[in-house]
């Protein structure tokens, strides 16, 4: 390798590297970062190796994690309403961030893998009811109809 050549996926560590860049960016950016802090009020010291565990299974093949992600989403739309957007943000934040810190085969991986979730949570988020209209607010439609 190079000096000019990134590293690829290869460990834990490298994993737990990748994770809290990206939450780093992810947490700062304007349009997905208060559903992370303001609504998740993630901490990361807690969060870290509980999606470490995740992306080691995925791209190690170690099974470390056990949880079902789906369903903390589920909640987090019902109290914010997660859009298209917000998952297209969050991929352009994790693939950016993945690019930036590794080049490989396990790099190439993460980001599919990523692309991959963001669209099956934002499938399944579609039918999933989202957050609840306040008793007595007014809705109103645009156009005719």
């Amino acid at each position: 390798m190079t000096e000019a050549q990134l590293p690829d996926i290869e460990s834990r560590a490298d994993i737990e590297r990748l994770v809290r860049a990206f939450y780093s960016k992810a947490m700062a950016d304007e349009l997905i970062g208060w559903i992370f802090t303001d609504v998740a009020k993630l901490d990361l010291e807690e969060h870290v190796p509980v999606i470490a565990s995740f992306w080691e299974t995925v791209l190690l093949g170690n099974q470390t994690y056990y949880g079902g992600a789906f369903g903390v989403h589920a909640k987090l739309h019902e109290k914010a309403g997660l859009t298209k957007a917000h998952f297209e943000r969050w991929l352009v934040l994790w693939c950016r961030t993945v690019d930036e810190l590794f080049d490989g085969e396990r790099a190439a991986m993460a980001k599919v893998h990523g692309l991959r979730v963001a669209n099956a949570f934002h499938g399944r988020l579609a039918n999933h009811p989202g957050p609840a209209r306040p008793a007595g607010m007014a809705v109103h439609r645009a156009g005719p109809g």
